[in-house]
């Protein structure tokens, strides 16, 4: 309970002061289950964009300009199902 408390508290303040970008990257990487135990899943199912959308708080428009951006810049590509490189991080890190 505790731990559900504590990831409530931090996606309200990602709402409150990180932009769509780092929402949205944000989201990707806890699908891939970045900073997990477990080696991160790299390779995601295919997921709808309303459902991307509705994790970053963000429009389903606004996940497809972001999508091709981070297409675009190599840290995603879709072949098959969306892979998730690790310089992702780095939109998420960078402030």
């Amino acid at each position: 309970m505790l731990g559900t408390n504590i990831r409530i508290e931090e996606d309200l303040l990602d709402q409150l002061f990180n932009h769509h970008e780092k929402r949205l990257a944000r989201a990707l990487l806890l699908l891939a289950r970045y900073g997990m135990k477990d080696e991160p899943e790299r390779l995601l199912p295919k997921t709808s964009r309303q459902k991307l959308a509705k994790l970053a708080g963000i429009t389903p428009s606004n996940v497809d300009f972001f999508m091709r951006k981070f297409k675009r810049l190599g840290f995603i590509t879709n072949d098959g199902g969306l892979t998730i490189n690790n310089s992702l991080l780095s939109v998420v890190l960078h402030e």
